[in-house]
């Protein structure tokens, strides 16, 4: 009979991108546990109670899904840039213009536009996001501007002109209280799990994961911002325009983060808020860092910051502990997830002897 196991030398890469992958949140855990023993908490219990919040019921894993579902954009969208060496961290500004402008394509059309009403607001979401992201892309390209400088600026430019359009001309005349007027009933994403707060927001992240693992793995644009990524100088020699490259990643940045606004605001909220985002662009930044900006990892990272998130919330509830106990394990995740390992891995290490 012939033998069908794995050999040691084939067994190995994998391990070590196991390892790899579960470093930076081994690494948080542990942080998170000092912490806890310091305020006289038992990191034990604590972590048992947030994994029964997240996922102990199905109504607790709607939760942890409806919070992953914005992630799965955010996450998507700095991928793309990540992969070409393009340090994007404006994903947070196109998510909350995009998230604008399908809330006021939302309560605006007429409701006899009936059911088309969504994918206006997703596209006019996904327009406005691209544009946006486009601006830093040509800067970049062209004139050599900073990408985390320019992109961290109009975040904050973003932010004032979502605030403004909130608070002025946008706003609710009924509740008058920074938000906007309630989209039409038929613009409303559709309940997965009634009366779970999971949407079918999370179906289209879904498929805009797939769409990205195809434009990775099947088209020329995605290969050639691989090699843009890996190395300029050699995606040069092979005839790869570089600015057009940079620009089209951040373009297709813009779009995903402003379809993930639209998703956030048509599905979760039903209109746009002041505080829209409570940094979905930053965490996603965290997801795609710890995923390696695989998308099976975008999956699996997206759920897992979905799953702090709402079990911290709950978690309070119960105990003293308190929700910045989460974002100490995030940032600690986001620290971990860019050390580059080779020079520690004990799996490759082991490979070499």
């Amino acid at each position: 009979m012939a033998d069908t196991t794995l050999p040691a030398n084939a067994l190995m890469p994998l391990l070590d991108k196991s390892f790899r992958l579960a470093f930076p949140f081994l690494v948080a855990l542990a942080v998170g546990a000092a912490i806890l023993l310091i305020i006289g908490e038992n990191p034990f219990d604590v972590y048992a109670l947030m994994a029964q919040e997240s996922f102990g019921s199905l109504r607790r894993s709607s939760a942890t899904l409806s919070a992953a579902t914005p992630l799965l954009f955010t996450s998507v969208a700095t991928a793309i840039c990540f992969r070409t060496g393009v340090f994007n961290v404006g994903v947070e500004g196109a998510f909350v213009l995009g998230g604008i402008s399908a809330a006021f394509v939302g309560f605006t059309l007429p409701v006899y536009f009936g059911s088309a009403i969504i994918p206006l607001a997703f596209a006019f979401a996904a327009l406005v996001g691209a544009a946006w992201l486009y601006i830093p892309g040509l800067l970049l390209a062209r004139y050599k501007v900073d990408e985390v400088v320019s992109t961290l600026m109009l975040n904050f430019v973003a932010f004032g002109i979502s605030g403004y359009l909130v608070n002025g001309p946008l706003l609710s005349r009924e509740s008058g209280n920074n938000v906007t007027p309630l989209v039409h009933e038929i613009a409303q994403l559709p309940r997965l799990l009634p009366p779970s707060t999971l949407h079918a927001g999370f179906i289209v992240g879904l498929l805009v994961v797939a769409a990205y693992a195809l434009w990775v793995k099947r088209t020329p644009s995605g290969f050639e911002s691989a090699l843009v990524g890996f190395s300029q100088r050699f995606a040069r020699a092979v005839g790869i325009s570089i600015p057009a490259t940079i620009i089209l990643v951040m373009v297709l940045s813009g779009l995903v983060a402003g379809l993930g606004g639209g998703s956030h605001a048509l599905g979760q909220l039903h209109r746009f808020a002041d505080g829209f985002s409570p940094g979905f662009g930053f965490t996603g930044m965290a997801v795609a860092l710890l995923a390696r900006n695989s998308p099976l990892g975008i999956i699996f990272g997206s759920i897992l910051f979905g799953a702090l998130a709402s079990s911290g919330t709950t978690v309070q509830l119960f105990s003293d502990i308190p929700l910045d106990l989460v974002n100490i394990i995030e940032g600690t995740v986001m620290i971990f997830a860019v050390v580059e390992l080779g020079r520690i891995t004990l799996f490759r290490r082991s490979v070499r002897s």
